[in-house]
């Protein structure tokens, strides 16, 4: 379902035991990272087990449900066993050995399963399980920065994160002889799949890139200005324009003069991709995601503003894929939407620029002809990797798209 996925939740089952599906029928709802996703069936056949209940997250390689073909129901009752073995559906899965994967067999015991049963394949014997604990390498990551020993988590033959999380959950609430105290009551929320990710995700980018952040105030009145004409005019009243997207058009316009901006940081080089894949933040139930908008320096105004609502409504509905969120180059995100002027934004990993927008708000404001009069202000905040990029391009960068907001028509020049 992605690549580096150590665990899902399974949500709802769209089968029960008993019911014939074909090849692609969804099977269930998962929660990955940041998303509900449908997982299709790889093999045609009857339903006949269930084997996780909703609401339960599992690792890779744990079968989830065992769909027995119809040629094993049909098979004469002499028929040889091992050819009535169904197949299960384990996510990726133990791979062969002989095809060349990374991921090595755990010896299994030797009897022949019955027609219709389920084995776990990946499951050791005690006596074999080794010294080092199984882990993915982000939860072994995440075990160094906690000092955790991977090897006092309880599990079942591979920590994940949520065997780990448990642990220092559990080590962090014990009472300590000296210092304890009374509780002062409240209620505990368990971690989403988003809240983790999230978390993880922040934790890296901000321990690995030395993130600088600058600021600018801007006066967007004529930006405001353009968004209204644009909305009584007759060709974009069924298009939901806004300001922010005119930030995000200038995003596109002011990495042509400054592609260094959504490069990415090599241990050897510095990577300048082709094309701009521009993230937008939204907040959702489930929490933050940033569905990607891909070639979005290609797009006009109206195609950036059709793209960003669609993607938009698929976060916010949770449906939204792996797919939709990979590829992101530069990000942008509307604190301003819940009345913020300005904050420090955290880079998402990989990436190199990171643009927050705070509320547009009325002020007074100094013009050319040294009055004070009201306009509209609003607050930039860039941060960005100080590997990748020096103050000259960060700064020139952000001044480019604070005057791009604050005279619109320049972006005829550009």
């Amino acid at each position: 379902m992605g690549e580096g996925l150590t665990e899902a939740e399974i949500v709802t089952w769209h089968v029960a035991v008993g019911d014939v599906v074909a090849v692609n029928d969804v099977l269930v709802d998962i929660e990955t990272a940041k998303s509900v996703v449908e997982l299709p069936s790889p093999f045609a056949g009857t339903v006949t087990e269930l084997l996780v209940e909703p609401g339960l997250t599992v690792p890779v390689g744990t079968p989830i449900v065992t769909i027995v073909d119809a040629s094993v129901t049909d098979a004469p009752a002499d028929a040889p066993a091992g050819d009535a073995a169904p197949e299960m559906l384990v996510g990726y899965g133990p791979k062969d050995e002989t095809s060349g994967g990374r991921r090595r067999r755990r010896p299994v015991a030797a009897a022949a399963a019955p027609a219709g049963a389920t084995a776990v394949l990946d499951e050791p014997a005690p006596a074999l399980v080794p010294d080092r604990p199984r882990a993915a390498p982000p939860v072994r990551l995440l075990a160094r920065r906690l000092g955790v020993d991977l090897a006092r988590v309880p599990c079942d033959g591979v920590v994940t994160r949520r065997d780990l999380e448990s642990f220092v959950r559990a080590h962090e609430a014990a009472p300590d002889p000296v210092a304890a105290a009374p509780a002062a009551g409240g209620r505990t929320v368990p971690h989403s799949a988003v809240r983790r990710v999230t978390a993880a995700a922040m934790v890296s980018s901000a321990f690995t890139a030395p993130h600088v952040t600058e600021w600018v105030e801007v006066d967007v009145s004529r930006t405001v200005e353009l968004v209204d004409r644009l909305r009584s005019d007759r060709a974009w009243r069924d298009v939901p324009v806004s300001s922010l997207h005119l930030v995000l058009r200038s995003v596109c316009l002011a990495l042509r003069r400054t592609p260094e901006l959504h490069a990415s940081w090599g241990d050897d080089a510095l990577t300048i991709p082709e094309h701009v894949g521009l993230g937008v933040a939204a907040a959702t139930d489930r929490g933050l995601v940033v569905p990607v908008v891909p070639q979005a320096e290609t797009l006009d105004l109206r195609g950036l503003v059709e793209q960003v609502a669609e993607l938009v409504a698929i976060a916010r509905s949770g449906r939204l894929q792996p797919a939709q969120m990979a590829g992101g180059t530069f990000t942008v995100t509307n604190i301003g939407v819940f009345g913020i002027d300005a904050g420090t934004p955290i880079l998402p990993p990989g990436q190199t620029g990171i643009l927050a927008v705070g509320a547009i708000t009325r002020k007074p404001w100094v013009d050319e002809h040294d009055q004070v009069v009201p306009r509209w202000v609003t607050t930039l905040a860039l941060s960005f990797d100080h590997r990748a990029v020096d103050g000259e391009q960060g700064s020139r960068f952000l001044r480019d798209v604070a005057d791009l907001l604050h005279d619109p028509a320049l972006a005829l020049t550009v």
